[in-house]
């Protein structure tokens, strides 16, 4: 019912450990993978949305992170922004909470 222990012990001599490359090479796969598939375009989609809102102007139509449509209205400083919401309500908001800039569509370019 139980195995002997003398079968327990028993390892063929020509097996070796794996050496250090054979057991780092798993981890060095594994990350190179989060790297491609999540770091880079997280790092990517970060950096064009400092450089939209560092090129926030008065007058642009833009979208806060809980919806609000609004018009900026005057960049306070460097982290405020002043937003008309409409019928002369403007609130001030940080600058990161700005999801997207609406770029205008003309009448005859329908999508």
């Amino acid at each position: 019912m139980f195995i002997s222990p003398a079968f327990a012990a028993d390892v063929p001599a020509d097996v070796t450990e794996p050496g250090l490359i054979a057991s780092i090479a798993p981890l060095l796969l594994v990350f190179a993978i989060f790297y491609f598939l999540i770091i880079r375009p997280q790092n990517k989609r970060m950096a064009e949305h400092r450089k939209m809102v560092d090129n926030l102007k008065r007058g642009d139509k833009v979208v806060t992170a809980g919806g609000l449509v609004a018009t900026v209205k005057k960049l306070t400083n460097d982290d405020e922004v002043q937003l008309d919401l409409g019928n002369d309500m403007v609130v001030t908001a940080v600058r990161s909470t700005l999801m997207t800039i609406r770029q205008p569509i003309a009448a005859n370019d329908k999508k």
